[in-house]
C-alpha cells in the first residue's frame, strides 16, 4: 500500500481502528483530546480532510469524492482491519457516504451533529469564510492582530480561536491552511447532500451512534426517518448544554458515548 492520501496522525498500540473526520474549517487535531481518551482501547487516527489542515487541495467539493479519498487513506494505513469512523458536521456527511459506499471498510459509525439532509442555517460558516478571506495577511504581525481582524466575523472568542488554528507562519508572513477560495465557492455543496445518489445505495447495517448538541440547529426530528432508513441500527444521543461543536463543548460525554460504541458487540 502507498502513503495515505490525506494527512493523518495515528496513536494507540492495540484495539480497533478509529478514524476521526473533522468539520468545515477544522483539522484532525480538533479531536486530539477525545482520541487521547480512547487510546487505551483503540488505535485512533486523526484525519485532515481534503482542502483542510495539511491535506492536499482539490478542485471541487463532492462528498463521494471525499469518501473515496478517505477510503484510500484508511486502507493505506491498514489494508486488513475495518474501521470505526467518527465524523463531525462536514466530516459526518463524508463518513455517512463512506459507510454507505464502502460497508466492508466501516464496522461502526458515529455521526456528530449533522444529518443526511441538506444543512439549513449555514450562514454562520459563510460569515466565517468571508471573514478569514478578508483578513489582510500582509498587515498581520501577530496572532493578536489576526484575532482582532476576525472579531467582527466571529465575536465568540472560542469560535474565533478555533478558526485561527488554521493560521500558520509562512516564512516572514502568514497563510491560511484551508483552501478558502474553494470552500467559499462550493459552500452550497458543503451544506448540501447527494440525495439522489444516496437513494441508489442499500442501508448500512453496522452499529451507528448519532450524537447531537441539544442547542444545535443541525439535527431535527425531520431528519429521523431518513437517518433510520439509511442506518437502521442507529442510536441517537442528544447532549445537554452543547451546541454544534459537541466534542469540544462536552468532551467527557462524547468520549463516554464513543467508548460504548467501540466496545460494543463486535461485528
Amino acid at each position: 500500500m502507498g502513503e495515505p492520501a490525506l494527512h493523518t496522525v495515528s496513536s494507540g498500540e492495540s484495539g480497533p481502528r478509529v478514524a476521526f473526520c473533522h468539520g468545515l474549517l477544522g483539522q484532525g487535531r480538533n479531536w486530539n483530546q477525545i482520541a487521547k481518551g480512547l487510546a487505551d482501547i483503540s488505535r485512533p487516527t486523526l484525519v485532515d480532510m481534503p482542502d483542510h489542515g495539511h491535506s492536499p487541495w482539490s478542485e471541487r467539493i463532492d462528498y463521494f469524492d471525499a469518501a473515496a479519498v478517505l477510503a484510500d487513506t484508511l486502507r493505506a494505513i491498514d489494508p486488513e482491519e475495518p474501521w470505526t469512523v467518527v465524523g463531525h458536521s462536514m466530516g459526518g456527511k463524508t463518513a455517512m457516504v463512506l459507510a454507505l459506499t464502502e460497508p466492508e471498510l466501516v464496522e461502526r459509525l458515529a455521526v456528530v451533529d449533522i444529518s443526511p439532509a441538506p444543512t439549513a442555517s449555514f450562514t454562520q460558516f459563510e460569515t466565517f469564510l468571508a471573514g478569514m478571506r478578508g483578513v489582510d495577511l500582509d498587515a498581520v504581525s501577530s496572532r493578536a492582530d489576526a484575532d482582532e481582524a476576525m472579531r467582527e466575523a466571529a465575536p465568540d472568542p472560542a469560535i474565533r480561536g478555533f478558526l485561527l488554528q488554521n493560521l500558520r507562519r509562512d516564512g516572514d508572513g502568514w497563510r491560511w491552511l484551508p483552501n478558502l477560495a474553494l470552500l467559499e465557492r462550493d459552500i452550497a455543496a458543503i451544506g448540501g447532500w447527494p440525495e439522489e445518489r444516496i437513494a441508489e445505495l442499500p442501508p448500512f447495517d453496522g452499529p451507528v451512534l448519532w450524537l447531537s448538541g441539544a442547542n444545535s440547529p443541525y439535527v431535527s426530528q425531520e431528519n429521523d426517518a431518513e437517518m433510520r432508513r439509511l442506518f437502521p441500527r442507529v442510536r441517537q444521543v442528544t447532549v445537554k448544554e452543547a451546541g454544534h461543536w459537541v466534542h469540544s463543548e462536552q468532551p467527557e460525554v462524547t468520549t463516554a458515548a464513543l467508548r460504548a460504541l467501540i466496545t460494543g458487540e463486535r461485528g
